[in-house]
């Protein structure tokens, strides 16, 4: 009882309170999380994986992720945040962005993107899912309708439930929580995303290039789309393709395209030659910050 009378209560406030407008896209969502809240879990979480991971030594790749990040977020409705880009010495094709503006970007995703412009677009799509708060939007969602979260548990020091609030901040994986962005979530981001690279001067046709790329790069037989809850590749290059005409019409307007932007290529070869064995450098173990647990 006291159970359906909570969910109750937090639909009327829900009702009340918690719609907001999502940017570019427009489209209505329910958010029920305090936007500094939401900042806080994500610079938390953000502290956690940078403990965990090892620091790139490559200088120049740092300096590209800094450069393309810098461009995207001041098109963003959030430039005024704290924004930090890190890139990681790990061979995992992934990215992500929490937050607050906190990004974290894994060497094994570069060679997909090839470019600039490539990791623009992986770029562009994480940034949105900070923008338009999806993390949020799950956090509410387990409030509004199970009952998972208690409004008073949601900080990652409650072990109960920060599984799932790593999972809905996208970056549960890294802590063997399988709970990945929807369907809704993800088309919504490479929606944005696409714009925002295009707004950055960057070509999007490269967006619809990267994931021909990553799709191409992948092992096994991939689920049919309705057993995932990412959309199939296919359905994501054509739906993108569909935004092009909106992109391209920005990007031709732009003042000062960067076009396709620096090839990642050289830069890897040159760091491999330099470093046969690897670009990550191991912290010393004395001193070291370690994982929350």
């Amino acid at each position: 009882m006291l159970k359906k009378y909570l969910a109750a209560t937090l639909a009327l406030c829900a009702l009340v309170y918690g719609c907001v407008t999502t940017p570019v896209s427009e489209n209505s969502a329910l958010i029920l999380i305090p936007f500094s809240q939401e900042v806080s879990l994500g610079q938390q979480a953000f502290q956690e994986i940078s403990a965990k991971e090892t620091l790139s030594t490559n200088l120049r790749l740092q300096q590209v992720i800094e450069r393309v990040g810098r461009r995207l977020v001041i098109e963003t409705s959030m430039a005024d945040l704290d924004w930090e880009f890190k890139l990681f010495a790990s061979k995992q094709m992934n990215a992500f962005a929490l937050p607050g503006g906190k990004v974290g970007v894994y060497e094994g995703i570069l060679p997909v993107c090839s470019n600039e412009a490539g990791l623009a677009a992986v770029l562009g799509h994480e940034i949105a899912h900070a923008v338009a708060r999806h993390g949020a939007q799950r956090m509410s969602q387990q409030l509004l309708i199970t009952g998972a979260l208690a409004a008073s548990s949601i900080r990652l020091s409650d072990h109960k439930n920060r599984g799932l609030i790593l999972g809905a901040l996208g970056v549960g994986a890294q802590y063997g929580v399988t709970l990945p962005f929807g369907r809704g979530n993800e088309s919504e981001a490479d929606e944005i995303g696409v714009i925002y690279m295009a707004r950055a001067g960057y070509d999007p046709r490269e967006a619809v290039r990267f994931w021909q790329r990553f799709s191409s790069m992948k092992q096994g037989a991939q689920p049919p789309e309705f057993l995932s809850t990412h959309p199939a590749d296919e359905r994501r290059i054509r739906d993108i393709e569909t935004l092009l005409p909106e992109a391209m019409r920005i990007y031709n307007a732009h003042p000062n395209k960067q076009g396709l932007g620096e090839s990642f290529l050289y830069i890897l070869n040159e760091e491999r030659l330099k470093n046969p064995g690897g670009t990550g450098q191991k912290r010393p173990a004395a001193g070291a910050r370690q994982p929350v647990p």
